[in-house]
């Protein structure tokens, strides 16, 4: 399991980011969601990893 801490803002985000975002349960600055380490939340991971933190759990 990952978990999935969002660090920066996602005001002023291209609208696929910030929809990658909410799709992980992240919607504002410090929120944490834990997610499997499958290949679909790497792919999300990768899309929005200067907006994330994440940790192995």
């Amino acid at each position: 399991m990952l978990k999935i801490t969002l660090q920066k803002s996602l005001i002023g985000r291209h609208e696929d980011h910030i929809a990658t975002a909410k799709s992980m349960g992240l919607r504002k600055i410090g929120d944490v969601s834990v997610q499997p380490n499958n290949e679909a939340t790497m792919g999300k991971i990768k899309k929005i990893s200067y907006l994330i933190k994440v940790e192995e759990e």
